[in-house]
């Protein structure tokens, strides 16, 4: 494995932490949608360096995941993806709409972007850490 690629999963496991932590306090909910987004999109990133594809300044999933989807064997829940998009500037920023059409995630929402990034890291780190074994 490419020491890019162990680079950007330290970072989205920092990330994955940093959700896991902030699920504690109900009123964080979306520091948990953000830190669950930015795990996702540095674990795809982390696929696009793995598989020599240019590497995209983006904090679009979805179209992170267009990339990357063929260099990966496990389907995507694409609903997820757009949710977790659709917070990650709100989740920084305020601003009139609200994070969701209905305010900051709830804390069931925030469990679910957790346990959605948390399932993508675990499946796709193995399968990169792996290449390492073939290489050497």
């Amino acid at each position: 494995m490419k020491a890019i690629t162990r680079e950007w999963l330290a970072r989205a496991k920092e990330d994955l932490l940093a959700a896991e932590i902030l699920l504690a306090q109900p009123e964080l909910t979306n520091m948990v949608a953000f830190h669950a987004q930015q795990t996702v999109e540095k674990t795809l990133k982390a696929v696009l360096e793995e598989s020599a594809i240019a590497t995209v300044r983006t904090h679009s999933l979805t179209r992170l995941y267009s990339l990357v989807e063929p260099h990966i064997s496990m389907p995507v829940n694409q609903d997820m993806l757009d949710r977790l998009e659709a917070v990650y500037i709100q989740s920084r920023y305020p601003g009139e709409m609200g994070l969701l059409p209905h305010g900051k995630p709830s804390q069931d929402e925030a469990k679910q972007f957790y346990s959605f990034a948390q399932q993508l890291f675990q499946e796709i780190q193995p399968t990169l850490e792996s290449l390492d074994n073939n290489t050497a």
